[in-house]
């Protein structure tokens, strides 16, 4: 059984869905969420999910503590679910090719430091792009330039909002992310 910390910094929609997808599976677990942001909503649902959270400093988060947390955790695997910081090089280098984010784009349009949720959505529609969609990538030591595992793309319809886009998005990220890190994980095995 493989054991994945989620990171989350927001609301924490795709962590659960990751955490439901992944009850009574055999092959992988979610075992705790770490999240930077005291207000999260994540943090409730992880309550509501039983899923330890643990909710940490930028200062621990540079100093090494979190990462020796979730290495005494046993952890496999780490995704990033909303989660706004820059991942340090001593979390890549402890997890090659075992750190996963979700972006609300098509990479490498629309993406770097900055570039996440509505900034992301009101940057698609000013650029007048027909489509958009979600990227699902490795992580590595810069903002999501991490090689490309998964794409999936929606049209944009005259008239949409910056809120319309995310939407369409949001129901990509929860159908994609999940079934995505599963068969990633069964693919490393």
């Amino acid at each position: 059984m493989k054991n994945i910390v989620i990171f989350a910094s927001g609301s924490g929609s795709n962590a659960e869905k990751i955490i439901q997808h992944l009850q009574g599976s055999l092959l992988a677990q979610v075992s705790s969420i770490y999240c930077n942001n005291p207000e999260a909503g994540v943090i409730e649902r992880a309550k509501r999910l039983n899923i330890p959270c643990r909710v940490f400093s930028r200062e621990e988060y540079k100093n090494g503590i979190v990462l020796s947390e979730i290495q005494a955790l046993h952890t496999d695997w780490i995704v990033l679910a909303g989660f706004l910081w820059l991942i340090p090089s001593s979390f890549v280098q402890a997890y090659p090719q075992r750190i996963v984010n979700l972006h609300p784009a098509l990479l490498p349009k629309f993406g770097g430091k900055g570039m996440y949720g509505h900034f992301v959505h009101e940057a698609v529609i000013e650029a007048g792009e027909k489509e958009s969609g979600i990227t699902i990538h490795f992580v590595n030591e810069k903002y999501d330039e991490g090689a490309i595992i998964h794409q999936s793309s929606f049209s944009i319809d005259p008239g949409d909002s910056p809120e319309d886009v995310a939407r369409k998005g949001q129901v990509l990220e929860h159908r994609d992310f999940p079934a995505v890190i599963e068969k990633l994980i069964e693919q490393s095995n």
